[in-house]
């Protein structure tokens, strides 16, 4: 038999003690399966005569329960198969609602999704202060609801306007910021968890606490009206529609307020059972198994080498962000060179300010922040160099200067030293062809701003060893960027996927469509910012010297408009210099709005003429087309890489699973139609690439099987 994940003792002062502890596995999830172990458990503690309350912990250090093991919903077939897996779980959470002594949830680590809808089951909750951790219910990123009676719990807790808040954004909460919101009775340090949870079972049964008057006043018909009026518009602004859960989240929430526990949790059950089976939750689900699948690889078939220092070249925007990642996320020492007193400082106060605002969000103190910055040094010259183990290099966008950079390392450094390359185009070999050790030299290219893009892409060349891949594919990972190994090819795949698009999108402008309706368009369709906001918030002036080098290598298609070098000559960068093709306020900061003297200086008399559909396929199209190119290319390993490059790296809408998802959707068949229409309408430069005219006659997908990811054991937190 199968070892139960759960066991009861029972203490002197004849508190039950329910420890949880799954076999075999670093964290805590909840399956299916464990259903008859719980009631089991709470049977045999129920038996002890003189039982005084329960107390649940979790038998692991840094988490309580992260969630519900996904792999249990994605065995699901049908709406209904998935709804009753969301009434089981409420009839247990009700059952330990329902006992009669008090049952305390005593928290350390993760208490995510249905680990948190058991602790909402409890009568009181007491979390530690631990920085690990961490209570919310984050099922709205994989296109879910809490199915276990968190819908219906939370509100009644909390209030429902912090409920939702919570809910609608899959937020996770500190555990101060939970006490302030009452979601937990005490905030204790670790070290006593346990004894202050058996105190409050020893207490009894305490009354439910009030909630606030502003709580109680929007729980009124009235005040509930507004409430789910306004929280109705902020989702759909942020989603734009997009995303189902949000809406059921809504919806479900208000029917339990409205009608009743009862027909809350029936709703609950319903809406989970209904969003498993939409392509957005299939979508959103399949990313998370790829991101954590690739969480797991090495990227290489060698062992990595340990990485005990690093050293940064350049104290600009990049080499901020790539110091302050280094040591505060990876605690590891950062030295940063740089030829200007001036690029030393800037870099250590970019690390300053990102730490102050942890200070002041109550995410970090002082000493800790101390501790941090102490791991950053920098100086003019290349000293203790032979002592760091990678060198990252983050100078200017220049094949020389980036070549001089590896002779000088080379001659300062260690021969077992790694050479990383932040570049965005410049192809590795190049930066390599000189290098006395070009076994040592790989491409690291991050994405600006470096502290809160996720994505890294991990260029090694011809000569780039095993070892150097996969110490650097290592080092992405302590930084907390989720890196894919990408082909040493003029723009890697990233930037290669999106200059098309932000081209046609500059086509369109020149057509005289408005600015603000083509990144309205773009956004619609579920990307975060329309192309030509992004390419003032990358840099006017980075684009265009991007695009030589894409021109150069893959022909017309990536041949910027020439009107852009109007846009240049007048010294528009973008948000950095505060005018682009949209003016910011003072230092780029500010509410931006489109600057309405750009269409004067590309002679366009601006007038909305096409549909926000049309100009959305045109650029995404242009955007797959490519993507497909690429992946005929081998610059992407795999469709999985190409789909988190999009989503991480572009913000390529998330719910569509990535653009290979997004493709075999539709089907390559549809996709080859749509480009041969507007290759027709639009020009030749949307003439399906031959991958794609061979998948349409065959029928073929990028994914031609469901994966192993869809076997890992994964939680919803």
């Amino acid at each position: 038999m199968t070892a139960s994940a759960f066991t009861f003792s029972l203490r002197a002062d004849n508190v039950g003690v329910i420890t949880f502890d799954v076999p075999g596995e670093k964290l805590n999830t909840l399956k299916a399966e464990f259903v008859g172990q719980i009631r089991e458990v709470i049977a045999q503690a129920r038996r002890q005569p003189e039982l005084a309350g329960l107390v649940f912990i979790s038998g692991k250090p840094d988490s309580f329960i992260a969630g519900a093991d996904i792999t249990m919903i994605a065995a699901c077939r049908s709406a209904e198969e998935a709804a009753a897996l969301a009434r089981q779980g409420q009839k247990v959470m009700a059952e330990i609602a329902a006992l009669p002594f008090p049952a305390v949830a005593a928290i350390q680590g993760a208490c995510l999704g249905g680990g948190l809808e058991l602790a909402l089951a409890c009568h009181q909750r007491v979390c530690t202060l631990d920085e690990k951790t961490r209570l919310g219910l984050p099922e709205v990123q994989l296109g879910l609801l809490p199915g276990s009676g968190g819908t219906q719990r939370l509100p009644r807790l909390i209030g429902a306007s912090h409920a939702l808040d919570l809910m609608l954004t899959g937020k996770t909460l500190r555990a101060k910021q939970a006490l302030k919101l009452g979601l937990v009775e005490e905030a204790v340090p670790q070290t006593i968890l346990l004894e202050t949870a058996v105190d409050m079972v020893l207490r009894g049964r305490q009354p439910r606490r009030v909630l606030p008057l502003s709580e109680r006043m929007l729980n009124a018909p009235m005040g509930r009206a507004l409430l789910f009026k306004m929280a109705t518009r902020r989702a759909e602004a942020k989603t734009r529609g997009n995303y189902p859960a949000t809406r059921k989240i809504l919806s479900v929430v208000r029917t339990g307020l409205q009608q009743g526990r009862s027909a809350g949790y029936a709703a609950e059950a319903k809406a989970f059972g209904e969003l498993a089976m939409s392509p957005e939750s299939i979508a959103l689900r399949g990313l998370f198994f790829a991101t954590t699948e690739i969480k797991k690889e090495s990227g290489a078939q060698a062992a990595p080498q340990e990485v005990k220092s690093v050293a940064v070249l350049g104290g600009g925007l990049m080499g901020g962000g790539i110091a302050y990642v280094t040591a505060c996320r990876g605690n590891l020492p950062v030295r940063i060179k740089d030829v200007r007193p001036e690029g030393i400082t800037h870099a250590l106060k970019y690390s300053w300010d990102l730490l102050e605002k942890k200070i002041a969000r109550r995410q970090l103190t002082p000493g800790q922040r101390q501790r941090q910055m102490a791991l950053i040094s920098g100086g003019l010259d290349y000293q203790g160099f032979r002592r760091r183990d990678l060198v990252i290099e983050a100078v200017f966008e220049d094949l020389f200067l980036k070549q001089k950079m590896v002779a000088e390392v080379e001659a300062n450094a260690s021969p077992d030293t790694i050479f990383a390359s932040n570049t965005s185009s410049l192809p590795i070999s190049d930066i390599a062809a000189h290098a006395r050790r070009p076994e040592n030299v790989i491409g690291l290219h991050y994405f600006s701003p470096v502290d809160k893009m996720p994505l890294v892409e991990v260029i090694p060349h011809a000569q780039t060893s095993e070892q150097t891949l996969a110490t650097t594919v290592k080092l992405a990972k302590l930084q907390g960027k989720t890196p894919i190994v990408v082909a040493d090819s003029a723009g890697f795949y990233v930037n290669r996927i999106l200059t098309p698009c932000i081209n046609e999108a500059l086509r369109c402008l020149l057509e005289g469509e408005p600015i603000e309706n083509i990144d309205e368009a773009l956004a619609d369709f579920g990307f975060p910012v329309g192309p030509i906001q992004l390419l003032d918030e990358v840099g006017i002036d980075t684009g265009a010297h991007i695009l030589p080098v894409l021109a150069a290598a893959w022909g017309e298609r990536f041949q910027a408009p020439p009107a852009l070098d109007a846009v240049l000559n007048d010294n528009r960068k973008g948000r950095k210099n505060g005018r682009g093709f949209y003016r910011y306020g003072k230092k780029g900061g500010g509410k931006k709005r489109p600057d309405a003297t750009i269409y004067k200086l590309l002679n366009v008399h601006p007038k909305a003429h096409l549909s926000k559909e049309l100009i959305a396929r045109r650029c995404v199209m242009m955007l797959l087309n490519e993507a497909a190119r690429a992946f005929d290319e081998n610059v992407i390993r795999c469709a999985r890489d190409g789909d988190i490059g999009a989503v991480f790296g572009i913000g390529f809408p998330p719910f569509t699973g990535g653009p290979f998802r997004y493709m075999d959707a539709l089907g390559a068949g549809q996709i080859v139609a749509q480009l041969e229409q507007l290759s027709r309408t639009c020009g030749a430069r949307f003439t399906p690439c031959e991958r794609l005219q061979k998948m349409a006659q065959t029928g073929e997908t990028f994914y031609k099987t469901t994966g192993k990811a869809n076997t890992q054991p994964v939680s919803t937190g």
